[in-house]
């Protein structure tokens, strides 16, 4: 780990600390655990709330948050959001004005407009954050919907995991969060000071955490680096679980590589997709991996949207992004890298109960696909950069 972070440090895109140590995570392997636990922080703020998130949709759970925001407002906190214009299109607008109206600061990332050039208009946000008083943050993959929080029936629910992190790591995201706001408000956001919390400091974790955040205003993509830096420092393991799978040939070099060093190479991918294209892009890449051993199973009871890396049972990489392009080169993401063994075997357990319902994809049934699924994987692999 020490030798990763030495070179995550040299491309890192910042001056920000490399690594923060002492650090509280919790884990919550779904949709319910995860917004119980939200909800419950933001009932507990009492200086500030900052939330950064790519769709909030007008539902169940779009009105509990809403709701809960609202409520804070009437204690004196300050609450900021930002969402992605285009992650909450089909939200009616009516929904943030009221938000507004209650006193929430809010803000819509990248409306399209030809001010920035056409090629800005596909830079997306999509970041999954809340900050609480600057001591307690959560991230993972989970939007504000009803199909996430668990609220749909099965064939519809989405399969997702997050994370609380409470300790120094905290004060990197409220950074992160204001270079966000700056960059639709062109100034830094107003926040009270962040008093520490004895009670915290005193109950602090063992986790040492890297944050990963990158986006297209890098030259180079920090969140695909730190994704191969992570492969390669695999000695005995690398689980993953990704809803999108688009890796391009210098993701699959690393898994291949790390096959023939010996190491055991799972992916955990969906069976049934939103994005029905993109998973048949995603299996065009099945082929080559499977002949060279890495195992490849796809969820069919929920929609997999979990975006996970494990490895060697100890480092977690978790948050917003995927193996694609997208995730890679245009949107803006957040990732956690997690350094603990007790925190890994939660998500290897975590892993290995969901690999236990998927099926097993084997490279003679692969191969008989028909005819027509190549040719329709080759003509969508044409236009790769744009899914």
């Amino acid at each position: 780990m020490r030798r990763a972070l030495a070179v995550l440090e040299r491309i890192r895109p910042s001056a920000r600390p490399i690594s923060h140590r002492r650090n509280r995570v919790v884990l919550f392997p779904d949709g319910q655990h995860f917004f119980r636990a939200l909800f419950a922080a933001i009932r507990s703020a009492e200086r500030f709330v900052l939330l950064e998130y790519y769709t909030i949709r007008d539902d169940r759970t779009g009105t509990v948050l809403a709701a809960e925001l609202a409520e804070a407002v009437r204690r004196g906190v300050r609450v900021l959001l930002i969402y992605d214009y285009i992650g909450c299109i089909d939200t009616p607008s009516s929904y943030f004005k009221a938000l507004a109206q209650q006193g929430v600061d809010l803000i819509p990332f990248n409306v399209p407009s030809f001010r920035r050039g056409f090629g800005w208009f596909d830079r997306r946000d999509h970041r999954k954050m809340t900050i609480i008083d600057g001591t307690l943050a959560f991230l993972g993959g989970c939007n504000i919907a009803d199909e996430y929080a668990g609220l749909k029936a099965l064939q519809h629910r989405f399969r997702d995991v997050g994370f609380s992190v409470a300790g120094s790591a905290v004060q990197e995201l409220i950074h992160i969060f204001g270079e966000a706001w700056q960059m639709e408000r062109d100034v830094l956001p107003q926040l009270p000071p962040v008093i520490s919390d004895k009670r915290t400091s005193r109950h602090r974790g063992q986790a040492r955490i890297v944050i990963v955040s990158g986006g297209p205003h890098h030259r180079s993509s920090y969140i695909r680096s730190a994704f191969r830096l992570s492969i390669a420092s695999a000695s005995k393991e690398i689980l993953i679980a990704t809803p999108y799978f688009v890796p391009g040939p210098r993701i699959t070099r690393s898994l291949l590589r790390a096959v023939r060093r010996g190491v055991r190479v799972c992916l955990l991918l969906p069976a049934r997709s939103d994005v029905p294209l993109v998973r048949l892009l995603g299996r065009s890449f099945y082929g080559a991996l499977l002949r060279k051993g890495v195992a490849i199973y796809e969820m069919e009871r929920e929609i997999l949207h979990s975006k996970v890396m494990l490895i060697d049972g100890e480092r977690t990489v978790l948050g917003s992004a995927n193996l694609d392009q997208r995730s890679f080169h245009r949107n803006f993401e957040i990732n956690g890298i997690i350094d603990s063994r007790a925190f890994g075997g939660q998500i290897r357990k975590m892993l290995q109960e969901n690999l236990r319902d998927a099926c097993r994809i084997m490279l003679a049934d692969h191969e008989r696909r028909g005819m027509a699924a190549r040719l329709l994987e080759r003509i969508i692999n044409l236009f790769s950069w744009f899914l």
